[in-house]
């Protein structure tokens, strides 16, 4: 795979609380150089952004609900209403954990939905923190998520316990089927990690480590 090709998988990630706006003009910038498909950050830093990769084709990504999930669905819904007024093309949310485990599945079901509807049909991922669930709850997520209407499921926020395995990415695709996208991200760091998740199904990867992984093919 040519370096071209695999930056279009990448959403070039910058989420620590601690951001500087250097940082984020950092991170712009480097998207524009490499061409990676967006960068993925805070809603603070959406217009910044916006900015900074106007007249180019890396688009602006953003997070819902980020990371704990446990916002309620009002909540997050205008989050996600606000995020597309400022700029915002696609929106990673994160699930309410909790209430999958519960076995709530309506509520999450709902929460779901109300971000994908906010969204007003720009692409929406929803991060179901694989690290957290068991395999039966991973495809359970993943059913609800598609049967909600968003476009991806997203392995990780990059925040809790683990990140992005192969053998999550392959469950999810076998789950979602070939027209969902699957998003890996988590502790992908190389050239043969980005590998190992497209060749397992993914369709997406975030990452902070764009410019290594790139750098890695030979």
């Amino acid at each position: 795979m040519d370096k071209l090709t695999l930056a279009k998988y990448i959403d070039h990630t910058l989420l620590k609380p601690d951001a500087t706006e250097k940082e984020l003009v950092k991170l712009c910038e480097e998207a524009k150089e490499h061409k990676f498909f967006s960068v993925c950050i805070n809603p603070s830093n959406i217009e910044k952004a916006k900015e900074i990769l106007k007249g180019t084709d890396t688009k602006i990504c953003t997070v819902v609900g980020f990371p704990l999930g446990q916002m309620t669905t009002e909540a997050k819904s205008f989050e996600t209403t606000e995020a597309v007024f400022l700029g915002a093309e696609e929106i990673d949310m994160v699930i309410n954990i909790g209430k999958l485990k519960d076995q709530d599945y309506e509520y999450v079901l709902e929460d779901i939905r109300a971000v994908v509807l906010a969204a007003a049909g720009h692409l929406t991922k929803v991060i179901i923190e694989t690290c957290l669930l068991t395999d039966e709850e991973k495809i359970r997520a993943c059913q609800l998520a598609q049967d909600a209407g968003a476009d991806f499921v997203k392995t990780s926020t990059g925040f809790s316990k683990g990140g992005a395995t192969k053998e999550d990415i392959a469950l999810m695709r076998k789950t979602v089927g070939a027209k969902m996208g699957v998003k890996a991200s988590g502790g992908i760091r190389t050239f043969e990690d980005a590998m190992s998740m497209i060749e397992n199904g993914a369709t997406r990867l975030g990452c902070s480590a764009g410019i290594a992984i790139l750098e890695g093919i030979k």
